[in-house]
Order: C-alpha cells, then structure tokens, then sequence
C-alpha cells in the first residue's frame, strides 16, 4: 500500500508539472510582446567549493559540480573546526573560494532589448563573466550590483555565466559572513528607453490625517543613438488596488543620455505608516511611446512624516516615539547567511514578538527582504553601510577598500533603500577606529553629504564609543551627524545635553544587563530618542561575547582568549532558534503594555563552582522548576511585574509577598527552597489576583512535540516552515534539561534546510539529520522542493515516544 501511494504521488506531481508547463507554453504564445523586467535567476546553477581559473570559459565542462538553487551559503555547510581561519570571529566555519555558474538560452523576444544580471548580494570578493568575458569584480559582500550583459548575449547557442567568489582572505569580517551568492539574482530585461535600475525615488514631504504630497522622482535612460520622446505616467493605489492619484509628465531624452524627471500627487485621506498599521501603496510608473508601453515599474512605499528635535525626540506622524531598538547581525541561523525570504520576515517576526519596534542593521545593508518585510509588518529601521572607514579592525576588512569603493557602496544602499518608509536613519559606520581624529570628522561629512545629495528626508548617525580619551573630545564627530549614536555611554546623556542641548541622543548599543537604567533615561528625556541592545537575537561567530562561565573555565572576555568551541554570540535577547529568554520578556515589560507579568528561575551556582558573567551577559534564567539534586537548596526565583505587588507560591502555599513598582525596577526575587511540585506567581492590584504564571516540575524525558510555524509552504523551491522541538515528560509537561540526541526524517517534496538547537558550544554540522537538544529544545528547518504535495517529517530518539508533523506543499497560497 505504501509502495502504491508513493508511485500515485510522483504521478500526480508528474501530471501537474506537465500542466504547468503546458499552461507556460501557451501563455507565452499568447503573450510573446510581454517581457517580464525582473525575473528570478535563482535556479539551476552548478557550484564547485575550490579554484579553478578555467571555469570562467564558456566551455569549461562543468557536469561533475554541485546543482543547486539559490540563495547560497557554503560556509554554513562545513563543520565547524579550531583549525578554520575564519577563527572565533567566523564561527570557526569554512571560507575559501567557490566558483558557481549557470547555463541558459535567451529568448528571442530579447532582441534589442538591454539585459542585466542584477545581485543582491555576494560575499565577497565577486568576479563575474558573460561567455567568459569578466564583467568586473565587487569586493563589498553586503552590496547590491548589476552589469550589463546585452553586449554578450548569443542569440543562437547557449550562454553561460559564471561567478568566482573570494572568501579566502582572512580575517574580513569580526561576525559571521556566510560565504557565496547569498542573496537573489535577477536578470532585468528592458527596452533601451527605460526606467533606470533604482530609478524610482519617492518621498512623503507634506503629511496629514487630510491630505498627502506624494512626490516621485523617475531617472529615464535612453540608451539609443537618438532623441527620444516619451511619456512618463504614475499610479497610485492603495492596498485594495483601488486609485489613490495619477500624474503624467512628457519628456524628451537626448541620445546615450539620461533625464530625472519630478512629479507630485496629493492623496485625499491617506492612511499612514506606524509601526502599529503598516500600511502601504504602490506606485506603477510607466514609459510611454506611441501608445506603447516601454518600461513599467512597481514601487511599494508609505505615506508617513519624521521628525527629530532635542525637544520633542523622534516624532513619526507628529506623534513622539520611543525606540527600543535591538541590534542585528545578517545570518539566518542553522541557515548561515543564504537569505530566504521567509527566513529574513521570520527575523521580523520574532523582533515583533520580543516587543522590538526598531532594529539597527549591524553593520552592513541588510538584504531587501528583510527591508519588505519592516514594511509589511511594522519595524522602525537604523539601516547602516560599514564597519569600518580608512582604519581597519581585521588585516582583509573593508578599510582596503575605502578609498576606493565608499561611494559606490554608500550610494548603492540609499538608492536601493531609499523607498522603505521604515528605514528611518542612515548609519554611516560603527565605532569608527579613527574616531577620536580630525580626518574622521572629515569623513563623517564626506558620507553625511553624499547620502543627503540622494535622501535629505533621514537624518544621519552612526555608532561611536569611547576612544580612552575625554568623552567630550568627540563633540567635533557628533557635530557631523543629525543624531549622536552613544555605544555603551547612554550614562553621559545629561550632562552631554547641558553642553550640547541641541544633540539628539540616541544609544546604538547596550549591554543587556542595563535594560532599566537605559529605559528610565530614554522615558525621562525627551532629546534621548531609544536604546538599541546589543544584539536583539544571538548569532553566529564573535564567538563567546554574552557567554557566563563556571570558574574552573577560561575566565575573561572573547577577545582576551580563543574561546572554542564557543562559536557564537549568546547575547540576544531572542535565542539562535528563537526562544525568547527571559531578559526579553523583562525588556519589552518596560517598553510595552502587551505583557505585564512573567516568571523565570536563576540557575543556581554548582557548588563548589560558581557562575560568572561577562560584559554582555545576564545570569542564566530559565523557565524551569525542574531542578533534580538541589532538593531543599535554595533556588531564586524572578517575578518581573507590572502590577503593583507579586505573590508566590509553592505547592498552594503562599512563600511570600513583594512589591514591584518602579522603585523595584518592576522586579520581586524570592529565595525559595526547592522542592518539586508547582510554582506559581500572581500579580496582584487592588489585593486582587489578576494574573498568575505556573512552573512545573517535570520527570523523566518521554515525548516529543513538534510544532510547525506554517503548515503550507510555496513550491518554489525556497519557501521554509520552522519546526519548533520540545521534549516532555509522559503527561506533557515540558523537560528543561533534556538532552536528548534527535534524528530527523523527511518524506515527499520537501529537504532539511538546516538544524538547530541554541547551545553555542555544540559544534555538531548545522546542515544534517541529527542534532542534540539543548535545554529542551530543538529546531529543524524544512525548505520545499518544486513538487507539490505532503512533506512528512518524523523526529526519533532513542528511549523516547516519536513524532510526525505533515506539512503541504501548495503551487501557491
């Protein structure tokens, strides 16, 4: 019988993929005079790991390489080993030099038009070849780039291109980079008068509840030999596709040349972009020539205003806002740097959750999905270009290629960025070494007056800390921002603004442990505008920052030792497969009214050992009464509260009663000695209990769960549903301390992208079949194929009860 289901799926996926391409075939016909502008070029490529330099000749045979489909990562792939020269800082992960390639037709109906290859990201050190003709080389790998291929294109054979991607040299980076073609990749293909690539800019000047100025600026290129006369049009819709406005301007372009072009269009009662109701528009501009339509665009934005002062803070639509903000490196993860789109909103959405409302991307542009997905849902965006200027942090960073690159690159992310109505800020760099020196200020002005020459509607900060010096020494360089970006100093506030009233104050990184302290100077200043955390979620390489230690390890901070086989950072607020820890909890408590009461219990000192915490770490807190051996030892316990009073009791009876107001720091600790049973915590208003939280204890690991964060994913190859691992007792009851070894199994049109659990010190291959759970906890990442139909996952462990979870796998939703 299971023989039989398996031949009538692969027959009926047989059947619909013919469908399919019958349904293809035929539109095409029907409709061979429309091009799509953008089209996916994620498919089908070959990759090989290693150098070869015959591999940029269209020739080269290239039948024994790796097919894969992008986005790419394959340092994510190796294992992580002390001997890798990415070190602590890349996760102990590979590096090297991979070649990819791609072998592909051009359409007939491309004839004439001009075709670019258009990518979004790869790190780094990119060269790339069109029939083996090089196209040029990129060193950024946090930039987007495209290049001409129209001049190369065989109409009558097969075309092939080929991409060598430079990750060897090491050190470059002081985080995890993933190495490849990491983002997406397009091939645009246009008419030779069209709109050019980042050609759309659109701005909000005039903003109220009544009326909106949409102002649109359009660059149109000509690339004929002639004068071209067109007609540029711009729609306005809002979400329900109905008219929100319509502008049409006529326009004549000279030969081999391009015109910027200016219209504006009121909206009538525009519904405005908050955090709270992302809503957004589209704008569909067109080129017009004799009735024909030679170039369309889609641009989606937000009719908002900002606004920073020192008296009234950051004001979004006139209304004052505080940011509590978290800090973000780029990786996805067990999924390393490959940035799927659904990996890049599920960042957004566990942000959304822990009570985030801004994020700074740390330190690089991040990619385009994760800016779509700000938009559709709602998050505040510091969106920065470098780590670096001129003086360097590692031998290969990008201070070697400043001089050279800095405003290609800095233009290429406001550019591209610029249409986000949740990007709010430009971040020029981030603890700048060169800080404390005049050629810095100078700099500072030099980025500050390139971006504004594109976008003067965001102001301009960038991160800087201490140098060892006069903490006033660096007015100068504050001087050259809008915003004065504090690391780590937020405690110089006051007296910064009775010397300098009119600075605006944001923190662009804190410790963890200071979550109150920064909170309270933020509430009670109105010229200090946030605080962002360092880092809102764990990530991978900086390996060891946020750690705690017991005192017979290594003592002191990850720069001070080699801290393998810690291979990553432990100091988010959201763990690496997106538990919250219970510093998230307490954080967005302070910032937010969606969550008032929480509970959680401080692991308690190993005698004779003792914990020990770093800089960015807080004392292990976990949501556990399961505490075998520590009968009758007292444990802390932690209420955070914000209800006047909490209550707690152990097995119904009542250990005892605290306040937690602001004089508490909305916090009660009860010293409690552990006995097994139920824990439970009451908030308390008026003598009234009105909410309560359970702990309870758990015996022996005997289940597991699985939950799935969607049960029906895309079939295109790149969609991913997040399986969350629990292990239990027999009667459900979640086991904080299981350890189990888990084996996964996938069945139908579906792969394992990648596994997880969050212990920094696992070195087990985040890309397999097997993973260890941690605290209880587990993660496994499933990524459809191109084949409809029922993904089967079934989870196994020894000595415990096993699980199946089915999820579909839909053509679309």
């Amino acid at each position: 019988m299971k023989r039989y289901n398996n031949i009538e799926y692969h027959i009926k996926t047989i059947v619909i993929v013919f469908l399919l391409l019958a349904g293809n075939i035929l539109c095409n016909a029907q409709n061979s005079d429309k091009i799509e502008r953008k089209q996916l070029f994620d498919y089908n490529w070959k990759f090989y790991q290693g150098d070869t330099a015959a591999a940029k000749s269209k020739e080269f045979n290239d039948i024994s390489w790796r097919s894969l489909d992008l986005p790419h990562d394959w340092s994510i792939e190796g294992k992580i080993n002390p001997k890798n020269p990415t070190g602590g800082s890349g996760g102990y992960l590979p590096a090297g030099i991979g070649w990819y390639r791609k072998t592909f037709k051009v359409p007939n109906e491309w004839r004439g038009k001009k075709v670019s290859i258009y990518f979004e990201g790869v790190y780094m050190n990119s060269e790339v070849f069109i029939n083996g003709k090089s196209l040029g080389i990129y060193p950024y790998g946090y930039s987007s780039f495209s290049y001409d291929l129209s001049p190369y294109l065989n109409f009558n054979n097969e075309n092939v291109i080929a991409v060598r991607v430079d990750n060897s040299q090491q050190l470059n980076s002081r985080w995890y980079s993933g190495s490849g073609i990491y983002r997406h990749v397009w091939v645009m293909v246009t008419d030779a008068v069209h709109i050019a690539n980042w050609g759309v800019s659109i701005t909000t000047p005039d903003v109220s509840p009544k009326k909106a100025t949409v102002q649109i600026k359009i660059l149109i290129k000509n690339e004929t030999g002639l004068p071209q006369s067109v007609v540029v049009s711009t729609q306005l819709q809002d979400a329900n596709a109905k008219d929100a406005g319509n502008n049409q301007t006529s326009v004549e372009v000279g030969p081999n040349s391009e015109k910027e072009i200016r219209q504006s269009i009121t909206v009538i009662n525009p519904r405005l972009w908050t955090p709270e109701a992302p809503y957004l528009y589209d704008a569909k501009t067109q080129v017009v020539q004799n009735k024909k339509v030679l170039d369309g665009t889609k641009t989606n934005f937000g009719i908002r205003s900002i606004k920073f002062t020192a008296e009234n803070g950051f004001q979004l639509n006139g209304k004052t806002v505080k940011l509590n903000g978290g800090c973000m490196h780029h990786d996805n993860g067990c999924l390393g740097a490959a940035a799927f789109d659904r990996a890049e909103e599920r960042k957004v959405e566990l942000l959304k959750e822990a009570g985030f409302n801004a994020v700074r991307t740390s330190h690089n542009p991040p990619s385009e999905a994760f800016l779509n997905a700000c938009d559709r849902l709602g998050l505040l965006v510091v969106d920065e270009a470098f780590d670096c200027w001129r003086s360097g942090k590692n031998k290969y960073d990008y201070a070697q290629y400043f001089d050279r690159w800095w405003k290609r690159d800095l233009d290429a992310m406001v550019l591209r960025d610029g249409n986000h109505p949740s990007i709010i800020m430009w971040s020029i760099g981030n603890e700048i070494v060169e800080r404390g020196t005049p050629e810095a200020v100078k700099t500072a002005k030099m980025l500050a007056d390139a971006i504004k020459k594109i976008d003067a509607t965001r102001p301009i900060t960038s991160a800087i800390v201490e140098d060892g010096k006069e903490w006033a020494t660096l007015d100068p360089l504050m001087a050259a921002h809008d915003v004065g970006g504090y690391n780590y100093h937020l405690g110089s506030a006051s007296s910064d603004h009775q010397r300098v009233p009119s600075r605006i104050i944001m923190q662009t990184e804190s410790y963890p442990k200071d979550a109150f302290a920064n909170w309270k100077l933020v509430e009670n200043n109105n010229y200090v505008i946030g605080d962002f955390v360092w880092t809102a979620v764990d990530y991978l390489g900086e390996s060891g920052i946020g750690r705690w230690y017991y005192s017979n390890e290594t003592p002191g901070e990850h720069w001070e030792h080699d801290l393998f086989p810690w291979h990553g950072a432990y100091c988010g607020d959201v763990d690496l497969i997106g538990w919250r820890k219970p510093i998230s909890h307490y954080r967005s408590m302070l910032y937010n009214n969606t969550e008032k009461f929480y509970m959680a219990v401080r692991e308690p000192n190993p005698e004779p050992l003792e914990i020990k915490n770093t800089w960015w770490s807080v004392w292990p807190t976990w949501e556990s009464w399961t505490w075998p051996g520590y009968a009758g030892k007292d444990i802390q316990v932690e209420v955070y509260s914000k209800y006047p009073k909490v209550r707690l009791y152990l097995n119904n009876k009542l250990i005892g009663e605290k306040p937690t107001t602001d004089g508490q720091e909305y916090k009660a600790e009860f010293t409690v000695a552990y006995s097994p049973g139920v824990l439970k915590a009451v908030g308390v208003e008026n003598d009234k209990e009105v909410e309560s939280t359970i702990l309870k204890t758990s015996s022996d690991a005997a289940k597991i769960q699985l939950t799935a964060d969607r049960k029906e994913i895309i079939a295109n190859g790149q969609d991913l549903s997040y399986v969350k691992i629990e292990i239990t007792d027999k009667d459900d009851i979640f086991q904080p301390n299981a350890t189990n070894r888990l084996n996964f199994k996938i069945e139908g049109p579906g792969t394992i992208a990648g596994v997880a659990n969050a212990d920094m010190k696992d070195t087990d291959s985040y890309v397999g079949n097997s993973r260890k759970a941690w605290h209880g906890h587990a993660l496994v990442v499933i990524r459809s194929t191109h084949g409809v139909g029922d993904i089967k996952l079934t989870v196994s462990s020894s000595g415990l009860s096993g699980a199946t979870l089915n999820i579909k796998s839909l053509l679309k939703k």
